[in-house]
């Protein structure tokens, strides 16, 4: 593994605030508060021993504030695009002479304020999106229209996530808490449509008390303070858990909140046995007093962005102290505001730990379809990219599209005592780390292919070292 802090000029200096690679190609695409949104080739790195590098190709010039998210499509024919003031634009590939170029195709209108998240349906036909209006909208990409409106949120929508068997959608909010909902479809005119209604409401999770003869009831998601505009969210390739950032949480009633993931088994949202039903805005939804199955380790800054390797990696069969149980890896990345932790669901610690990357705060995480790749961006104008050598993290295991385990993904021990299963920090150990950019390399051949640079010094990075979670 190798990377660093690429020091082009990939916004004008102002924050870059998105990225994702187009899932094909393996294009980088940043959107930042210039308003634009920049595609880059990445260019490895391995052969000179270096980091890799990033070459400008061309800009998507359309929005008139800052972009404060974009994704591909899964076909890679559309890359949606949303920012400031409800601004949400579909662009679509053209192939021309000069080589591949994109267009507006759709501009979609409903939210009345920054749109801060979306993803797409698996199969590229709906887009959720999450807004300061602090709604939730699923729109139908191939009409440009709503499709419908999820509006239980009482505070911005800061990550919303779709499950890959599309049974589920989940979003996250700054009022502490996170909604599932489940696909009921409904018939008109005699046709079947898509329906989601909330299933899961989850806030506050039980606590026992140090003599153990009572429970409390505690928060599990940071307040409206948490210092992002973004908490995005994300389901296992394969749909069997769920990983939800800007967790907080208590060991014990006396304690400091600590800074945490949570981890949230398939097989416990399908569950139907909550501890009581409420009504809410005409919709029965079990209000959870959720225990999630377990919990990763806290950092000392909230966790603001998760993201798993597209792919899964065949079992190395050499860790039997993994808390999943899977025939296969994943691979996910766990960002906070000031670090990234890489995770592997073989082992009980992360791979490697990235820190001092960035003078201010990481804004979001995406790897390549390939898994080559790692790449995240800060609010400071820069990105990371990370490398990793062929085969390092394993080899890749084909899964099945549109299926998933009949049990449960997390070992017996945890079904007891969820949230008891947190991995102590004094086992993170051998941690490896990427290597800093030299300041004394020459950077001219990275000036040269990227846009007009301004005449402000670059500023110095930060070493990256690992540091304790």
């Amino acid at each position: 593994m190798k990377g660093g802090t690429v020091q082009i000029n990939w916004h004008d200096t102002k924050p870059v605030l998105t990225l994702d690679f187009h899932p094909i190609s393996g294009l980088l695409a940043t959107g930042g508060a210039d308003f634009d949104i920049k595609i880059w080739q990445i260019d490895s790195g391995e052969a000179q021993k270096k980091i890799p590098t990033a070459l400008y190709q061309t800009s998507l010039s359309y929005h008139s504030s800052a972009v404060n998210v974009l994704r591909f499509a899964p076909s890679g024919e559309l890359l949606a695009s949303g920012a400031d003031g409800g601004e949400l634009i579909l662009w679509k590939s053209h192939v021309t002479d000069a080589g591949q170029t994109w267009k507006v195709h759709k501009t979609l209108s409903f939210h009345r304020k920054d749109v801060l998240d979306m993803e797409w349906s698996r199969d590229g036909a709906f887009l959720i999106t999450g807004s300061v209006d602090n709604s939730c909208i699923i729109w139908d990409a191939d009409k440009g229209c709503v499709h419908q409106i999820l509006d239980a949120h009482l505070h911005y929508v800061q990550g919303v996530a779709w499950d890959p068997l599309s049974k589920y959608v989940a979003s996250i909010s700054s009022d502490r808490s996170c909604r599932v909902y489940v696909n009921r479809p409904q018939k008109v005119k005699g046709v079947e449509k898509m329906n989601y209604v909330c299933q899961h409401l989850i806030i506050k999770a039980e606590q026992q008390t140090t003599d153990d003869t009572k429970s409390s009831k505690i928060h599990l998601f940071h307040d409206e303070t948490l210092p992002s505009f973004f908490r995005r969210l994300a389901w296992s390739p394969d749909g069997s858990f769920l990983l939800v950032p800007a967790g907080s949480f208590k060991v014990s009633m006396a304690s400091e909140p600590v800074n945490t993931a949570y981890v949230f088994s398939r097989k416990d949202l399908s569950r139907h046995d909550s501890l009581y039903i409420t009504e809410f805005q005409n919709c029965s939804f079990n209000l959870t007093c959720f225990k999630p199955a377990l919990q990763l380790p806290g950092a000392s800054k909230p966790v603001v962005a998760v993201r798993f390797c597209p792919l899964a990696f065949s079992l190395r069969g050499t860790n039997s102290a993994g808390l999943f149980k899977l025939p296969y890896r994943f691979i996910f990345a766990v960002a906070t505001l000031n670090s990234l932790y890489i995770y592997d669901t073989e082992c009980v610690a992360p791979l490697a730990v990235l820190a001092g990357l960035h003078y201010a705060a990481i804004t979001d995480v995406t790897w390549s379809p390939n898994g080559k790749y790692l790449a995240l961006s800060s609010q400071d104008g820069y990105c990371t990219l990370v490398e990793f050598h062929n085969d390092e993290l394993g080899s890749p295991f084909p899964i099945s599209d549109g299926k998933i385990l009949n049990k449960d993904v997390i070992k017996d021990a945890n079904e007891q005592k969820p949230m008891e299963v947190v991995v102590e920090a004094s086992s993170i150990k051998d941690i490896p780390v990427v290597e800093k950019i030299q300041s004394n390399e020459k950077q001219t051949s990275l000036i040269a292919s990227t846009p007009p640079a301004t005449s402000k010094p670059a500023k110095r990075r930060i070493t990256p070292m690992a540091i304790d979670p």
